[in-house]
């Protein structure tokens, strides 16, 4: 008989490791329990099944005013220095998807970045908004886009505007790997414009409040020790209507929540503010300092982000495409978090695990000498414009008939559905967007560059 989903879950799915236990850095942040807050560590500890209750009257839920979830979301909101809270049981995904629609009216554009999650791209469908997209930096030593200064966000500010009106923007900080923005200077550029700020700070603690943002969406298993699916929204300032959040939040999350993720969002938030979190963060970017320390006394390549906690090796510097690194330290019992062409991001988490300050750095040292090589050539920007809107509404090219061409034929062409490697989740194309041959030349040299991640071949609009 086939072993359950289950079965498969509890026991490691990776060869066995060379250098004995897997090298478990990647997320959930918690590194399979190893990092979870303790309050939550407990309730998992009791009887199985326990902690799975419904919206009983002294517990409540995210739109309840009354009960102890409620009570959990104001304590949660004081501590991090909102105004409201709500927790949520569908990931950052959900509670991103519910900001956008409670900022913008159907019909109006949204200002939103590049390396958006695609999550804002289905908020967009549901709400029929207008993705307004904008470009970012890109740094062609490990093709990675990096977040804009003020200046970059001044100019896209200007010709965004130009076009016509905007009902929100949208700044993700710090991304997946750990780059931030200087949110302090740029939220008072889209105040200035008269704009709400949403912050996508999945990856974040809840920085972006401090620095100005109207609503912030934080992911608790990300950058915390939840569990996965649990996240919260947190809000503050005129520029945003509690009631038109609530509504949004009922239009989308589920009416059964998760009292065991409820518990985690308010387990996690809780104890990053607490004296023992901060603490335990402090132990652990002092491991993560270690390893930076060994992998610089090897000769290997760091790229330097702001995120202590997140290691980012520069593939590309060594001669390898960071997907084929990782399929390699998988044989030997390293797991990374996100394998990009140019770079392999591993997270260390609050708690990392133990050995890696001599395990990582050896692992790394061995990849290097056995596939590096020359380093890659540059990679080459996105073709894209500073601002642009998809040509066909997006939720019109998304539910066309569609038909499948080559990367390289489609030149001309409208896209049809997003061309998103996951993860990141981050679309190199979005329907309705005009396909124009440069464009189509790069997006098949993404597909080369992303073996199994992307495909050769894209979905059209049928003319």
């Amino acid at each position: 008989m086939t072993r359950s989903l289950l079965a498969r879950a509890l026991s490691c799915p990776w060869p066995p490791p060379l250098w004995g236990r897997p090298l478990a850095l990647h997320l959930p942040a918690h590194g399979r329990g190893r990092g979870l807050v303790p309050e939550l560590a407990g309730l998992l500890r009791q009887p199985p099944g326990c902690w799975d209750l419904p919206e009983l009257p002294a517990i409540g839920g995210p739109l309840e005013p009354t009960g102890a979830v409620a009570e959990a979301q104001r304590a949660c909101a004081e501590l991090l220095g909102a105004e409201r809270c709500w927790f949520g049981v569908n990931g950052a995904s959900g509670l991103l998807q519910a900001a956008l629609l409670a900022l913008a009216p159907p019909g109006s554009r949204v200002l939103l970045p590049r390396n958006l999650h695609r999550s804002l791209l289905h908020a967009c469908v549901l709400g029929r908004l207008r993705p307004v997209l904008f470009n970012l930096p890109f740094d062609p030593a490990s093709g990675l886009w990096r977040p804009p200064d003020a200046p970059w966000l001044e100019r896209v500010l200007a010709e965004a505007l130009a076009q016509g009106p905007l009902a929100a923007a949208v700044l993700v900080s710090p991304t997946y790997q750990g780059f931030a923005a200087d949110l302090a200077a740029l939220a008072p550029l889209v105040h200035g414009a008269g704009l709400p700020l949403l912050v996508d700070q999945a990856h974040g603690r809840g920085e972006a409040l401090a620095a100005g943002a109207d609503l912030v969406v934080l992911s608790c298993q990300k950058a915390g020790g939840g569990l996965a699916q649990s996240a919260a929204l947190l809000a503050q300032g005129p520029l945003h209507e509690p009631a038109a959040i609530a509504r949004s939040l009922l239009w989308l999350q589920t009416s059964s929540p998760s009292a065991l993720l409820l518990a985690s969002a308010e387990a996690a938030l809780r104890h990053g503010c607490s004296a023992a979190g901060r603490a335990r963060r402090r132990r652990a970017e002092a491991v993560a300092a270690r390893v930076d320390r060994r992998c610089a006394g090897l000769g290997l390549p760091l790229l330097s982000t702001q995120d202590p906690l997140r290691l980012v090796l520069h593939t590309a510097a060594l001669g390898i495409n960071g997907l084929e690194a990782d399929r390699w330290l998988v044989e030997q019992g390293v797991i990374a978090e996100l394998p990009e062409p140019g770079a392999l991001t591993f997270c260390l988490g609050e708690v990392p695990p133990a050995g890696v300050e001599r395990r990582l750095p050896r692992a790394l040292a061995a990849l290097a000498r056995q596939l590096g090589g020359q380093a890659l050539p540059p990679f080459s920007p996105p073709p894209l414009p500073l601002v642009a809107e998809p040509e066909l509404e997006l939720e019109r090219a998304w539910r066309a008939p569609a038909r499948e061409l080559a990367l390289r034929e489609a030149a001309g062409h409208l896209a049809a559905e997003p061309l998103c490697p996951y993860p990141p989740g981050i679309p190199l194309l979005v329907p309705g967007e005009r396909i124009d041959a440069a464009r189509a030349d790069w997006l098949a040299g993404e597909a080369l560059r992303w073996p199994g991640q992307i495909a050769d071949t894209v979905k059209v609009v049928a003319s």
